[in-house]
């Protein structure tokens, strides 16, 4: 009975029909605990990548009032080199030496970049040993003919007269006989034909050392003083050929980008970034900027050449620059439908870097000296501003600009400092909006 009993207990160690094992269980918790991680976090890149919505206004600065008198119109741009050089090779070879890296200043004359040059040298003592060829064979016809050249042409003249002293006794000698019937015909037409070989041969010499004598012609000596300066040509273009692998900066300035390193190959014409490269640094006069501004074509009639205005930038907001216009374009865009100027930087320093962003207000010609105020003044609406701050949208971003306001009036918040016109101002920013959002203008 026990025996029975026992067979029918339920062993409970063992695995049910059709149960799930642990392993399984744990990866399905496991797919399912990623799947939501994932989620979570495309949830989460979206939320802090995502773009916000604002309204965007352009701030203008106060056309009227006391304070606003005497500029006439904002406008913002790029500060520029007036003169920026690509420094290029003028002869092909690899880079041996190069001096300088980027902001680095340099000086007029200063060697920059050094090229192998063996190549170059080779081409040098080559032309240079053509030239002292040359120039020894002008010597040789210009002093013409040497004692002992006339000399011996003299003896093989007197020797061929002398030949033809005995072809002529021969041949009177031969021509008796033969009329005596004691020799034949062919014996005297062998006699005729020696001493008409020996007149030939003493004309031929005779005209040899008349020549000998009188030395080379003037047109060989001319034609041989070309080709000495030909060959001198050669010599000066392989010298400068040399001299031009040294690169040597061609004004004082200051290194924007150094383009080659040890072992680039340098053309004389652009080929591409992977390519042999056209030009080893560029370099520009920081003491020499402008600022470069696409004014917008219903403006352009309120400016003119010489125009005065005052600078400042984005990245210093509180320094000023004085500057003038020194540049109009001929021509306008006009797809853009604006008119480039360019603007001189009186005092440029250290502060001012080329592509910086730059605004510029520029001045009416009146001689009020209450009529420049030492920073354009704004009117904003209240509701731009948060804690004596307001964020402005530059290249898709919320970016913060601590403010001085003003008195408020109908039209809003004067602003004192901070903001000089031209900035795309956020209007009634969310609560949530922090700077380096990213953000997009409503539409």
């Amino acid at each position: 009975m026990d025996a029975e009993l026992k067979s029918l207990q339920i062993d409970r160690g063992k695995k049910r029909s059709g149960e799930p094992s642990k392993w399984a269980t744990r990866w399905i918790v496991a797919g399912v605990i990623l799947f939501l991680l994932l989620g979570a976090g495309r949830f989460a890149y979206i939320r802090l990548n995502a773009a916000t919505e604002v309204d965007v206004q352009r701030v203008k600065a106060l056309s009227t009032g006391h304070a606003e008198q005497g500029v006439v119109l904002n406008a913002t741009g790029y500060i520029v080199a007036a003169h920026k050089i690509e420094l290029a090779a003028k002869v092909v070879g690899k880079v041996k030496w190069i001096g300088v890296d980027k902001a680095d200043k340099v000086k007029e004359g200063q060697v920059l970049v050094r090229l192998e040059d063996d190549e170059y040298r080779a081409q040098l003592d080559q032309a240079k040993g053509n030239l002292a060829n040359l120039q020894a064979h002008l010597a040789e016809l210009e002093h013409g003919s040497r004692p002992e050249e006339i000399a011996q042409a003299m003896a093989n003249l007197n020797s061929a007269k002398a030949d033809l002293e005995n072809a002529r006794v021969s041949l009177e000698r031969t021509r008796k006989l033969v009329s005596q019937a004691v020799m034949s015909q062919q014996n005297l037409d062998d006699a005729q034909a020696r001493y008409d070989s020996a007149v030939a041969k003493v004309n031929s010499l005779q005209k040899a050392y008349d020549l000998v004598k009188i030395g080379p012609r003037q047109e060989q000596i001319d034609a041989m003083r070309g080709q000495v300066e030909q060959a001198r040509g050669a010599v000066a273009y392989a010298e400068t050929n040399l001299a031009n692998t040294i690169i040597r900066s061609p004004v004082t300035g200051t290194i924007l980008e150094r383009a080659v390193e040890i072992g680039e190959f340098v053309t004389t014409s652009f080929v591409g970034d992977r390519g042999a490269k056209g030009y080893v640094v560029s370099l520009a006069d920081l003491n020499d900027l402008e600022v470069e501004l696409d004014i917008s074509q219903n403006d352009f009639a309120k400016l003119h050449m010489a125009q005065k205005g005052t600078i400042t930038t984005d990245a210093f907001p509180d320094r000023k620059y004085d500057g003038f216009i020194r540049e109009v374009s001929p021509e306008a865009n006009r797809q853009k439908a604006t008119v480039q100027v360019k603007v001189k930087v009186a005092h440029p320093d250290e502060y001012l870097r080329p592509e910086m962003n730059a605004s510029v207000a520029f001045l009416s010609d009146e001689k009020n000296a209450a009529a420049t105020p030492s920073q354009p003044i704004v009117v904003v609406p209240a509701s731009a501003i948060r804690d004596n701050k307001v964020f402005v949208m530059l290249e898709g971003r919320a970016v913060t600009r601590p403010i001085k306001p003003g008195p408020t009036n109908s039209q809003g918040v004067r602003i004192e400092q901070g903001l000089i016109g031209g900035e795309d101002l956020i209007v009634n920013p969310p609560a949530t909006l922090r700077d380096g959002d990213r953000v997009r203008q409503k539409a």
